[in-house]
């Protein structure tokens, strides 16, 4: 159990290590998209829903309104980390399904119950995912899923998930799937399979019921 937390704590972590190492990519060809991933587009409204969910949770979980306005501006980058998420996840699932692995719902229940021991129980671990993490409760086990998945993924290649062995796993998939990020949001290194920020200062971050504003 403690190699899947460190793999959680891991995968998490290079959502906010992206290198500033800009790729081509643009979504001017898919309005209201902000990502297309294998030819399937991430709407700005499915993105939005999401991080909808994280701040409704922030904000039941922080009643005070002078600690939630710390936990927002800590998680000042929370709409760009919510679609790095979601792009990621789709990576590798393609990168698991072309290794031929699969991930049961009894494996995610196993890792649930196993980390809600080691939290102190089952809203314990939602807390803690919820503040580490972003994730909203209601997504963890699909969290969870993303999580076996990449152990066993790093497993059948004889590495951990920190290593390139892993992540050229990733990078492949990527290729395959074409990922491109509306340059609102940033871009996608490949090589890495990271969002990396984008040098457009003309276009600024849409936050969740927001507009976009040009310099």
């Amino acid at each position: 159990m403690h190699r899947r937390r460190r793999t959680a704590l891991v995968l998490s972590a290079a959502i906010a290590a992206a290198a500033p190492l800009l790729t081509a990519c643009g979504s001017d060809a898919h309005p209201g998209a902000a990502a297309v991933v294998g030819g399937q587009r991430i709407t700005v409204a499915q993105l939005e829903n999401r991080v909808s969910e994280v701040r409704r949770a922030q904000r039941a979980a922080v009643p005070d309104e002078t600690q939630y306005q710390q936990v927002l501006a800590a998680t000042s980058s929370l709409t760009r980390d919510t679609l790095y998420s979601m792009v990621l996840d789709q990576v590798l699932h393609r990168a698991a399904q072309d290794a031929g692995i699969g991930v049961s719902r009894k494996e995610v229940e196993e890792m649930r119950s196993g980390l809600e021991q080691q939290a102190g129980g089952a809203e314990a671990l939602q807390t803690a995912w919820l503040q580490k993490y972003g994730v909203a409760p209601q997504r963890l086990d699909d969290n969870l899923r993303f999580q076996v998945e990449a152990t066993k993924l790093a497993q059948l290649l004889g590495t951990e998930t920190s290593q390139p062995v892993f992540w050229q796993a990733l990078a492949k998939a990527s290729k395959e799937l074409r990922v491109d990020l509306n340059p609102r949001y940033g871009a996608w290194d490949v090589q890495k399979s990271s969002r990396v920020d984008a040098k457009t200062p003309w276009v600024r971050e849409v936050t969740t019921g927001g507009t976009q504003t040009s310099a």
